[in-house]
């Protein structure tokens, strides 16, 4: 056994055997020693979850997790080291292991990818991101849409009359468009296709393009002549990923489950030295999952000679994979599930924990209207979060499939603080958990009205 959990096992059973060795008579005189006594140990408790937090954070946005994606096998090096503190815990496997496989198409970038503008050489992920591409080398003069003929659409599909043999496309678009640039379609393939940015934020690809699609901050480039770009890419077509998956069972109604879930997986890495670490997104979700689980197995330990614990119902907490190429791991889930999905009684998603200042969102708060109002008043009585704001439904997290499935499910997520997003500079040293430890509260008590 886990010497944690030893620890603690050995004193919830002084305090059962301090009763039995009293009678009744003078039990109630126990009564004052024994609530200092929790109370002290659930401040230390609480006050261990920080730290856990943040040692779940510095380990899963570490370079060593080469940023959780699809390059030199992240992924799997993050699901290991979540499994193995699912069995540190002593989660028991949902099924019969820890592990659910399933496979993914995404295009990666391990090797080489440079971008040179009139012989400068941009900074991977400071100055460009590669959003998807085949193998692609060459210098190539520039072709420039700026915002003034973008914004301007009889004008702008004019443009993409012509001809763009050996010429790269780069259209200046600062988001004020309504209209993309997949409504054009070209007569022939340009070298590659730039679209400027104020911020950039990389996302995964599926699939591999005709030509390079790139992205660049706009102070990185100003009236380029020529640009020469060396980009080798790598398409697996069914990459082995997986679900990582384990349960607390409960005493009284064990095929009934409560379900915390959080996606371990991100972005990766482009190239062979720019990686995205993913502290907010998403180990901050991995270590309140985590942390949760920490704390439920310390509830549901037996009691000295037998008996059940503290929950009523089971507890299953699942770490997806996948969910940044398209909420593929819980999509992956829902469609093969290892219980009835009937028998989830509430799936609480958590993706993007680390800062709070602003309070957090509720998706799908207007979907179940009962639930949200008792996450309001448990906060409101509590005192805990500044702010509890709803949301309607949204595609946007692991917590989708299972909704659409008929599974009551919130996707909870931070607001305010730091504005580091699909970016290199999502990292631990910089992610505050300032409301971590509050969020982590009204989520056990949460579950509390839940179990009852």
């Amino acid at each position: 056994m886990n010497t944690n959990l030893r620890s603690t096992n050995w004193f919830f059973h002084s305090i059962v055997r301090l009763f039995k060795c009293s009678n009744v008579r003078h039990s109630a005189a126990l009564l004052p020693i024994v609530y200092c006594l929790l109370s002290t140990f659930s401040c230390e408790a609480q006050g261990d979850v920080l730290k856990y937090a943040h040692q779940i954070v510095d380990t899963l946005a570490s370079p060593s997790m080469h940023g959780r994606g699809y390059v030199l096998k992240g992924d799997s090096i993050a699901a290991d080291y979540i499994k193995k503190e699912f069995e540190k815990i002593e989660l028991k496997p949902v099924g019969k292991e820890f592990y659910q496989k399933f496979g993914i198409a995404v295009n990666t970038f391990p090797n080489k990818v440079e971008i040179n503008v009139d012989g400068k050489k941009l900074e991977g992920g400071k100055d460009f991101v590669v959003y998807s591409s085949p193998i692609a080398v060459g210098k190539y003069s520039v072709l420039i849409a700026d915002e003034a003929l973008v914004l301007q659409k009889k004008k702008y599909k004019k443009f993409f009359s012509q001809i763009f043999d050996n010429k790269i496309l780069i259209i200046d678009d600062t988001g004020k468009t309504t209209h993309e640039l997949q409504y054009f379609p070209l007569k022939n393939k340009p070298k590659a296709v730039i679209r400027l940015r104020d911020k950039l934020q990389w996302s995964l690809a599926t699939n591999v393009p005709d030509y390079p699609f790139i992205e660049v901050l706009r102070t990185s480039l100003s009236n380029p002549n020529t640009i020469e770009f060396s980009i080798e890419n790598k398409f697996f077509n069914d990459y082995q990923s997986q679900n990582v998956l384990g349960f607390i069972k409960g005493s009284q109604y064990p095929d009934s489950f409560i379900v915390f879930s959080a996606h371990y997986d991100h972005l990766g890495m482009m190239g062979k030295d720019v990686y995205f670490p993913g502290a907010n997104d998403n180990a901050s979700g991995c270590a309140m999952l985590l942390a949760l689980a920490k704390y439920y197995a310390k509830q549901a330990l037996p009691l000295e000679g037998g008996g059940g614990g503290g929950l009523k119902y089971s507890i299953a907490f699942m770490a997806f994979g996948g969910e940044e190429a398209g909420l593929l791991g819980s999509k992956y889930y829902v469609e093969n599930p290892l219980f009835p999905l009937k028998k989830i009684k509430f799936l609480v998603n958590m993706d993007i924990m680390g800062t709070g200042d602003e309070g957090i969102k509720v998706v799908n708060a207007t979907e179940h209207k009962k639930e949200f109002n008792e996450l309001v008043k448990i906060n409101d009585e509590k005192k805990l979060l500044p702010n509890i704001q709803p949301r309607g439904k949204a595609a946007n997290s692991d917590h989708y499939f299972f909704e659409e499935a008929g599974v009551k499910t919130f996707f909870i997520y931070t607001l305010g603080g730091i504005k580091a997003y699909h970016d290199i500079y999502d990292r631990a040293e910089t992610l505050p958990l300032t409301k971590f430890e509050e969020a982590f509260k009204l989520l056990t008590a949460f579950t509390d009205y839940l179990q009852k």
